[in-house]
This record gives structure tokens, sequence and C-alpha cells, in this order.
């Protein structure tokens, strides 16, 4: 507390006869302070928030440290160095729905191309929410920081931080404290190559001091849902010659992919440790698989070999693996053929894995000489994925009105193709124009509601009708609404992404 002031500046002088008086005023200053405090006795270090600092009108922002130095200031330049370290990333088309990311912190020039390798997966997807855990370098502090201000500025704009702040200051292991973030460089650069590869999203910007992976993942799990990423900023290894450190640095991926939280406290070699444990805490907790998607030091980009920092790019996600995905293709083809025999398949739950057996919407695709023959599916989760399945190669072959059944005979150049969907959810927008600017093609599957009227065209569409005005018009045809009905007043639409996979060799 600022010690209180008379108007001449003096010390508050004390009498003799006031001492009782003083003595009581400073015990009620004690108590005030114990109970806004928590009953800890003591302040957060260094604790702010946006509204003691805010002017009317006027936005508090986290300005860019490091621009010009970690990354280029110029806007224009800044997306192009980003655009190439993601145009020379490879996909992995069989890693879907990441939930959480171990990105780099280096000069982009440094670590930008393994980054890249991450951030290149998610442009399959949205988030509402981004979480960035990133570790303190200049200071000093015990728990975890989060930056109460309106937005985080980059020369690429501003992304407004999440309203889940205000609540989330009220737990105990959170707080603001200015210096943790006045010039760390590790959570800033993750912004900019969430911003080119992401629609737009809010942030929660955590800088992590001195705390417990497990309590800092007990305090994080009420804020992470299907609509937020983590992601965990560390390089690993520092300053030792190359071949060590390619040594010390495979010690640490192997933990990290294997969430062996042991062996990543006991030999794991990281400026974030705390980060990337926290993300591997709740990586453990929600069944996420890994994926380590690239791995160098700076002796393999921009640096000299004979002192070096790793780097390394690894994916948390919990999309179906390929034999997930060939059991549910094996599911839908005994279903059929076993209606044609005029049988039910039915199939031991305990067979299959745990992912089968969660409740899924989805949809089921049947393709003959490449054009459609059958699809219908669920927009909303009601039955386990395997029933989903069965049900719709069923309805896909025998209940689509558009098309006559499916006989047993064109089984043979019949192709399936199944469709695992998120949940759908409203897309806010302002005027048609803003909504052509929020959909992304080939991501998103689009449903347009207008009255009692419905209709939805899965992400897949998009290869037949890839402008957007006609994949929005067509879509309201389907329905029996007028080709304008997306910009009218009234209409809803919602946005769904799904995981398609099909028989080998089928496009």
């Amino acid at each position: 507390m600022r010690p209180m002031r008379s108007k001449d500046r003096g010390c508050m002088e004390v009498k003799g006869g006031d001492v009782a008086q003083a003595l009581a005023l400073g015990l009620l200053v004690f108590i005030m302070a114990y109970l806004l405090l928590g009953g800890k006795g003591q302040a957060k270090e260094g604790i702010m928030n946006r509204s003691s600092e805010r002017k009317a009108g006027e936005l508090i922002a986290r300005e860019p440290a490091v621009a010009g130095q970690f990354y280029p200031k110029d806007p224009g330049q800044l997306r192009d160095a980003i655009e190439g370290y993601l145009d020379a990333a490879p996909d992995f088309p069989e890693v879907y729905g990441i939930r959480g990311l171990v990105s780099p912190h280096a000069g982009y020039v440094y670590s930008g191309p393994t980054a890249a390798y991450g951030y290149k997966q998610l442009r399959r997807q949205r988030f509402e929410t981004v979480i960035i855990l990133a570790p303190s370098h200049r200071h000093y502090f015990s728990g975890a920081s989060i930056a109460d201000v309106d937005v985080y500025r980059t020369p690429l704009g501003d992304v407004e931080v999440s309203p889940k702040v205000e609540k989330m200051l009220a737990e105990d292991i959170f707080s603001y404290v200015p210096a943790a973030h006045a010039r760390e460089h590790s959570l800033e650069v993750q912004v900019p190559f969430l911003q080119v590869v992401l629609p737009p999203f809010k942030i929660i910007p955590i800088v992590v001091g001195d705390a417990d992976p497990a309590k800092l993942a007990d305090a994080l799990e009420g804020y992470i849902d299907d609509d937020t990423l983590v992601v965990a900023s560390t390089d690993l290894s520092h300053f030792d010659d190359y071949e060590t450190a390619r040594g010390k640095d495979s010690t640490t991926c192997d933990a990290i992919v294997a969430l062996d939280l042991r062996a990543m406290a006991k030999d794991g070699d990281a400026c974030g440790k705390t980060p990337a444990m926290t993300l591997m805490e709740l990586a453990k907790r929600r069944g996420l698989r890994t994926r380590l998607f690239d791995y160098r030091n700076s002796g393999d980009t921009a640096g000299d070999r004979s002192r070096v920092v790793g780097y390394a790019s690894i994916g948390l996600y919990d999309g179906l693996d390929q034999d997930e995905q060939k059991m549910l293709l094996d599911i839908a083809w005994k279903t059929l053929r076993a209606h044609y025999r005029g049988e039910r398949y039915e199939l031991d739950e305990a067979s299959l894995p745990p992912r089968l057996l969660e409740e899924k919407a989805c949809f089921v695709t049947l393709n003959k000489d490449k054009r459609l023959r059958g699809c219908i599916g669920h927009l909303s989760a009601r039955v386990k994925l395997f029933e989903c399945v069965q049900e719709n190669a069923l309805n896909a072959a025998l209940r689509d009105s558009r098309f006559r059944q499916v006989t047993e005979t064109e089984l043979a150049d019949i192709k399936v193709e199944i469709s695992v969907l998120s949940e759908p959810k409203p897309l806010s927008y302002d005027s048609p124009d803003d909504l052509l600017q929020k959909l992304i093609p080939e991501v998103d599957g689009v449903i347009i509601k207008r009255g009692m009227r419905s209709s939805t065209y899965l992400p897949v569409v998009w290869e037949q009708l890839p402008d957007k005005e006609e994949f929005l018009s067509r879509l309201c045809e389907k329905q029996g609404s007028g080709p304008d009905c997306w910009k009218l007043e009234g209409t809803v639409i919602e946005t769904y992404q799904a995981q398609e996979f099909h028989e080998q060799g089928f496009k």
C-alpha cells in the first residue's frame, strides 16, 4: 500500500493521545486487506486490472515487444514470412481434431520452419478460444500471470482477449503481473502464426512462473472445451553442441509424445517445461493422442552447430486414427451386406475401442462411379458412433429420397465415405459480406435454417462448389427456398467440421 500523506506531503503526525486511534485504524486496515486478499495475508504480486487503467472508450492493449527483432515488423513482410514457412511444411491428413500444440518460440529465422509444421494443421479447424501457456524468461514470480488487457496487439492487428479472463483471475493460481508480460517474447511470437491460420478467435495469454503443472491444469480444466486450443510455448535444450543437443532433445520429445510426466520432470530439457507439462496433464485427462510433426535445432536453420537451441512441433489431438477409421468402414460394409442377405449385423461392443462408443453425429455417403448414390446422416450426436454408422449406411442405401434404392448387384461398384461431425454452432456475422468472409471452404460444413426449412452441405461439397456465394445459393435451393435466402434477415447459419475418410483409392 502507498503511505498516507497530508496535503503538504509530510508524514502524518500521531500524538500521544491519538495512539489508541492509530492502532485501531491500523488493525482495521489489516483486517480489510486480509479479507480482500482471500485470507492469504499478502497480495498477488504486481496484480492489476484493466478497469483501473482504462479511460472512457479506450482499449487497453498489450503492445508488441519484439516485432522487428524476433519477426518482421512490417505486416506484409510478416505475413509473407509465415506463409512461406507454412507452404514449406507438409500436411498430416491422418491427424485430425488438434486440441493442443507444443510450439517453439525463438526468432522466426531459427524456429519458424518448425513452428509452421504444427500451425499448418490448424487450417482445418475453428476455435473460439486459444490459451497460450508461455514461460517467463525475464521476471520471477509464483503462479501464472494472465494479461488482463482488452487486446493483444501484433503487426497483423489486434486479437481480443477472452472475457473468461475476468473469472480466471479470481482463481488462486492466477494473477496479472505486468512485468512478466512487458518484454516476454515466448508468448508474443505464437500470436502472428495463429492470426494467419485461424479465423477470428479470442486469446487467453498466460505467462507461467513458478507453478505446479498439475495444479495449473486443475485451474484450466474448467475453461477448456471442444472450441479451445491450448498452445504450450517452449524451446528445448540450450547452447549445447549439435550432437549433444539432439540426444537431449530426443529424450524430451519422447517424454512429451508418450505423455510421460515423470520422465519429463526428471529428464526433460526445455525452458517451457512447466507449460509443456501442464499441456501433458490436460492431454492425459482428455485421452488425447500425440504426434511429433518436426524436430530440428538452430544448427539446421540459421545458426552454427557449436552452440544450438532445440525446437519441436508436437500435436495433441482427439480424432479417429487410421485403425478406427478402417473399423468403421468395415462396420458400414458388413451392415450393408448383412441387410441384403436378410440378416442384421450384430457386433460385440466390448471389442470396440472407446472412441467408437462415444455419442457422435455422422453421415454416410455412397458413391458409384464417383457420383453420389446416397447420403444421409445425423447433425447432432444421439447414438454411439458405430451405431450411427450402421444406421446411416442403411439409410443412405435405402432411404435417400433423391435416389432409387441401391440394389445388391450395385454393391460391387459402391464406395463408402464416412464423415464424423462436430456439434453445429451458430456462426455470428454482421452482413452477407461478413458471412462470406467468415466461411472457410473445405473446412466448414454449413447448415442454413429458415423458418421450418433446413438444409446442409458437408465440407466435402466445397470440392464441387468452391465459390462461396454459389455454395450458399445452392444450399438455399436444396431446402426449397430462394437462392438468396442466406442474405435475408431471420436466416440462421450454423457451421460444423467433419473428419472425413473413405476407402483406399477413392476420392
